[in-house]
Formats: structure tokens, C-alpha cells, sequence
């Protein structure tokens, strides 16, 4: 993906989606104006090991659109479990179902783009969600990604501290080489990394934890486990996997972890010490985008944004594609009050169960 603009890191919720400008006739989303209410917005996700999809993306998209037609419109939900096959079959079943539109989190870019054409030939406008898919796309929503690995990769150095020169070495678990987020994750932190040796890097198929323990162990007995002083993991669902063959090695004071998605868990080992960071999208924003795109689009609206949230981008196929990115912040153990608690994105007893209660007292979570 080529940006044709840049947007400036700002505060994760301080994007106003009341005033984020995605329509270009009358601000308010819910009165009818080429059609009436009775939306059907097909909703793709692209697998079940990130929890975020089904405990926030869907539930979050199918309030707003209830919110934006009256309780008219409805949601048909589908996820692919990481099966591109199985995703062609469900986006094929709603082109079928005849729905107004569809929003699509692809599992492989490259390989929907015959079924966005299909779409597209059915007079089905689609809107890519989270990764941005080839073939005639009407908008895209995502976070931005580059800023992602950059924000991981800064944050993994401040853990390094005073080690963080060329004899660090830091093993890299990217994700998978067909999410085009993933790359762009890896070339925003390969931006930061150039103070530290990348030992060991390591493309994961399917963000799969399970690939992702194996290629661990590759990296423990290839550099040896006190000599890697961190660990690039491009999304927390990896970093439980690195977790895990650390600590089968016999490691017993983790070194400096990423993530990225503030899964539960994640923030459970932040607690704990087992992993240093993750990524906070607030998916609040994105779900609520999307579902404000989609059905403007089906009422008749084009897709704009005002001009402190425009951008565009460029997919293989497509050129100028309409896009918000939604910034993001750095969560630690030091901010997970600030940000995951007082967004209301997590409770304190959600964290701090039985097992946690005396980490969390130590950082003062209580």
C-alpha cells in the first residue's frame, strides 16, 4: 500500500467520529436519502485466533448500524478462520443474498480480488476493513500500519534502555506474508531498528501462535537463549507463542515483547512482566467508521473526509481509494490505566483476576 498523504500520530480517541466528515450531503447518517433503511451490511472477518474480531469489531459495527437505521438495518456476519477458500464462499453467499454492502477484512488481499470484481459487478459496493484488499475497492479503514511498527520498534528500544546499540540482537516474528499489514508493520519498524542487530526474522503464516512458538525455537537454538536481548512481535497472539518457547527453553526473566491489539491476555503478561508492550487500536473508532462508510454509501452518499482525516491510498490494483487511518498509542505497564481503563476498553477486575491481583497491586492497578 502506497499513502498519498501522511497522517500526524495524534491521540488514540481524540478522532471524533460525529465530525470525521464521511459524507458529502447532509451530516446526519440516519434519515433515508436514495433508499430507506433496510440495510443489509455484510460484515468478513479473516480468522478466530485474534479475539478482537468477534468481542469488538462485530458487536461494535452491528450496534452502530442498528444506531444509523433506526434499528432497520441488520448485519450478516461471517468469519473465514483464516481460510481464504472459505472467505470466497461466504462473500459469494452475500453477493448471492443480494446484500447492499459488504465489508471485507481479507484473509489473502491478493486472492479476493475476484470476488470484490464480482461484487462490483453486482452492484455491490465493498469497503476494505483493517487490511486493504485488490480488486475495485470503494474505501478503505484501517489504523495506520507503518506507525504500528514504528511504535513497537521505539517502544522496544526504550525497554532495551542502555542495550540498545548494535550488539542487541532482536528476533523478529512478522505476520503473515499474505496481510499486506504485516509488511507494512515490519517496514515501520525495520525504521526504527537500525541501532540493533536483527538476528533472527521470521515471516509467521496465519499469525498463527503455534508457527510462531516453533520459529522461537529456532531462534533460542540458532543464538542461544541469554543472547537475545529482544523480541519484535508484530501482534500479541505471536507474543503468547514467543512466551511459550522462552520459557520451554528454560528462560525465566523474559526479555523485552511486542504485541499489538491490547488482547486481554497481552495485557495480563504486561502485568505480569512476560511481555513489555502492545498496541492500543481502538477498534471504537474503526468499527464505527466502517459502519457509518457503509451505510452512507448505500444511501447514496460519496465517501469523504474532511480535511484533517483525509487520505488516500493505492492498492496493486486500485489507484486514490478513498481511506481513514486511525492513529494508535504504545501501552505498558506504566499507562494501562490511562489508556485501556479510562477508555472503558477493559475494566480492572477484566485484569486483574486472582492470578494478577499482585502484579496489579505492584503498578498500582486496583
Amino acid at each position: 500500500m502506497r499513502r498519498t498523504t501522511t497522517l500526524a500520530a495524534i491521540p488514540a480517541m481524540a478522532l471524533s467520529l460525529a465530525g470525521c466528515g464521511a459524507l458529502d450531503g447532509p451530516t446526519d447518517p440516519v434519515g433515508p436519502t436514495t433508499r430507506d433503511n433496510h440495510i443489509t451490511v455484510g460484515v468478513l472477518m479473516p480468522e478466530t485466533t485474534n479475539t478482537r474480531f468477534a468481542n469488538f469489531d462485530y458487536p461494535i459495527i452491528k450496534s452502530k448500524v442498528a444506531e444509523l437505521t433506526q434499528k432497520q438495518g441488520r448485519v450478516d456476519y461471517a468469519n473465514a478462520d483464516a481460510s481464504a477458500s472459505v472467505q470466497d464462499q461466504q462473500m459469494q453467499r452475500m453477493i448471492d443474498n443480494k446484500v447492499d454492502v459488504i465489508v471485507l477484512d481479507a484473509v489473502d488481499s491478493h486472492a479476493i480480488a475476484g470476488m470484490v470484481k464480482k461484487a462490483k459487478r453486482a452492484d455491490i459496493p465493498v469497503i476494505a476493513y483493517d487490511r486493504l484488499a485488490e480488486g475495485p475497492i470503494d474505501a478503505y479503514i484501517s489504523f495506520d500500519n507503518e506507525l504500528v511498527g514504528e511504535v513497537q520498534a521505539r517502544t522496544l528500544l526504550e525497554g532495551l534502555g542502555k542495550n540498545a546499540d548494535l550488539s542487541a540482537k532482536i528476533v523478529m516474528m512478522n505476520g503473515s506474508p499474505t496481510d499486506p499489514n504485516a509488511a507494512q508493520f515490519k517496514r515501520g519498524a525495520l525504521t526504527e531498528l537500525n541501532t540493533v542487530t536483527v538476528a533472527a526474522s521470521f515471516d509467521t503464516k496465519d499469525w498463527s501462535p503455534e508457527y510462531a512458538a516453533d520459529h522461537m525455537t529456532e531462534a533460542i537454538d540458532s543464538i542461544g537463549k541469554d543472547h537475545i536481548a529482544a523480541v519484535y512481535s508484530a501482534n500479541d497472539a505471536m507474543a503468547g507463542g514467543i512466551v511459550k518457547a522462552l520459557k520451554k527453553a528454560g528462560v525465566t526473566t523474559m526479555p523485552p515483547i511486542t504485541g499489538q491489539d491490547a488482547d486481554l491476555n497481552a495485557v495480563q503478561r504486561i502485568v505480569s512482566g512476560e511481555q513489555y508492550m502492545t498496541v492500543y487500536k481502538p477498534y471504537v473508532n474503526e468499527a464505527d467508521t466502517v459502519a457509518q462508510m457503509a451505510i452512507a454509501k448505500v444511501q447514496g452518499h460519496n465517501i469523504l473526509f474532511d480535511s484533517f482525516t483525509r487520505d488516500r491510498v493505492d492498492s496493486p490494483t486500485e489507484k486514490h481509494i478513498p481511506a481513514q487511518l486511525v492513529p494508535v498509542t504504545a501501552v505498558t505497564k506504566d499507562n494501562i490505566k490511562s489508556t485501556l481503563i479510562a477508555d472503558g476498553f477493559y475494566k480492572v477486575s477484566d485484569i486483574c483476576t486472582a492470578e494478577y491481583e499482585a502484579a496489579c497491586a505492584d503498578i498500582g492497578l486496583k
